[in-house]
């Protein structure tokens, strides 16, 4: 089994192959994450500062060792990666599979974590537990058909959706998960217990008043534009209006985000070829956010409404239906990281739930644990599959060792059946052969120049 098997070649032939020495790799790698993570944390916090209004004494005596904290702990884990990966090779005596990749970044990630701050362990730790499960998910669509997997793909989202609305009333979400529902949806679908008593009263009161004047049924209520059951809280519009405008809305606001994310761009080739200008405005990709945006509230909106009018009430249940309907959404804009940052929130949701609930156990360090093994798995990702990372995070890779992680040689790793070379176009180290353990290969490149493999 390919999984089982080991490879002979020491860590220069198949890792640090940019120097023989295993010391001078590992300084090279932390002098370069020290430098990268030094530029990234120093203007973020200056930023942070500046727009929190810290007062003068936070500058003189936090900023600074707030800085070189987080900065700290960014240098160890890219640095303790390639000390690991040297002492797993001479413990094991060569590579496994799991040994290349995650045995070596998850011990580094552990201590990483502990030297920075408790209050930003909770956030990293949710950032790369949504990466790794996002990473494991486009495995699993490597290894598959791609219908299939986009089906189930579909599927997943609508059905982790359905449980994230139905949580939205039970006090299950909080902070920015929240936020964002709110605002997509619409305060109107997201009550909360004291926000459910105190609108039921004014909304009986209301209805009764309307009903009396207008001599209307009782299920139905009369707004300025038109009908609508006196459980919907759309007090302005009626429910056809209401969806119509939620489509509108979001459609707007998927078609303007997706514009602006190509600003930068569109900027640069500004003087280079304007005649590519108008693409920012007329892209497919731009409408389809929007599409995805519009319909799926549209039809979240649609179907509550119309639930509201079958069984004359509003009924938390009414989430469930209302958001797998919705789900169809997801055919305009099939986004992994959607999918996978609402199964985050979902297990988050569940689990501390259970917790409240007597349960589940607590896991103490757990935020520790999860960041570990999520990282490991995208360092993994990163050394046997990197056509399944998220391609802005193995960017942040290449930064952060200044193009290192790309001079491992892949071809030896590919006996593990993972195409781990498959996007490095044949890339082929130049290996001094007195360090090599393994008889090397010629490689004829283009132009007769001879390589060592």
């Amino acid at each position: 089994m390919a999984a089982l098997s080991k490879i002979p070649h020491n860590c220069y032939e198949i890792g640090h192959t940019w120097s023989p020495s295993c010391v001078q790799s590992a300084a090279d790698v932390t002098r370069s994450a020290l430098e990268v993570s030094f530029k990234i944390y120093a203007p973020l916090y200056l930023i942070a500062a500046v727009l929190r209004r810290r007062k003068k004494d936070y500058y003189l005596k936090r900023l600074i060792p707030e800085i070189f904290w987080s900065t700290s702990f960014l240098t160890t884990n890219g640095g303790l990666f390639i000390v690991f990966f040297c002492i797993l090779r001479r413990l094991l005596g060569g590579f496994y599979s799991w040994s290349v990749g995650f045995g070596s970044a998850l011990p580094a990630s552990y201590i990483a974590i502990l030297l920075e701050r408790k209050s930003r362990r909770g956030l990293l730790t949710i950032y790369m537990a949504n990466l790794a499960t996002e990473t494991l998910f486009r495995m699993a669509v490597t290894r598959g058909s791609s219908t299939v997997n986009t089906l189930l793909q579909v599927l997943m989202f609508k059905v982790k959706l359905n449980f994230v609305l139905y949580y939205r009333s039970k006090d299950g979400l909080k902070g920015f998960a929240f936020s964002a529902l709110k605002f997509i949806i619409g305060k109107e679908e997201i009550p909360t217990h004291s926000v459910l008593k105190k609108d039921s009263s004014i909304l009986h009161q209301e209805t009764a008043r309307i009903n009396v004047r207008e001599n209307t049924p009782d299920i139905m209520a009369v707004c300025k534009r038109g009908p609508r059951h006196r459980c919907c809280k759309h007090y302005n519009d009626n429910c056809i209006s209401y969806c119509v405008k939620g489509f509108v809305r979001m459609f707007s606001v998927g078609y303007v985000i997706q514009c602006l994310l190509k600003v930068p761009s569109a900027f640069r080739q500004m003087f280079s070829k304007p005649s590519r200008l108008p693409s920012l405005f007329y892209n497919k990709e731009n409408f389809q956010l929007g599409v995805f945006l519009g319909s799926f509230v549209s039809i979240y909106k649609g179907t509550s409404c119309l639930l509201r009018w079958m069984r004359n009430i509003d009924d938390e249940l009414h989430a469930l239906i209302a958001g797998f309907l919705a789900g169809v959404s997801m055919f305009f804009y099939k986004s992994t990281t959607i999918s996978m940052y609402l199964f985050s929130k979902l297990v988050e949701t569940i689990y501390f739930k259970g917790i409240e609930a007597g349960r589940l156990p607590y896991i103490p360090h757990a935020d520790t644990i999860i960041y570990a093994v999520s990282t490991a798995i995208c360092f993994h990702a990163a050394v046997m599959e990197v056509q399944n990372l998220r391609p802005t995070y193995w960017k942040f890779l290449l930064r952060l060792t200044q193009g290192r992680f790309a001079l491992m040689n892949r071809q030896v790793l590919d006996m593990f059946g993972t195409q781990a070379s498959r996007d490095f176009k044949g890339f082929v180290p130049k290996l001094d052969p007195r360090y090599t353990t393994v008889p090397s290969k010629t490689v004829l490149l283009p132009g007769g120049d001879i390589q060592l493999g």
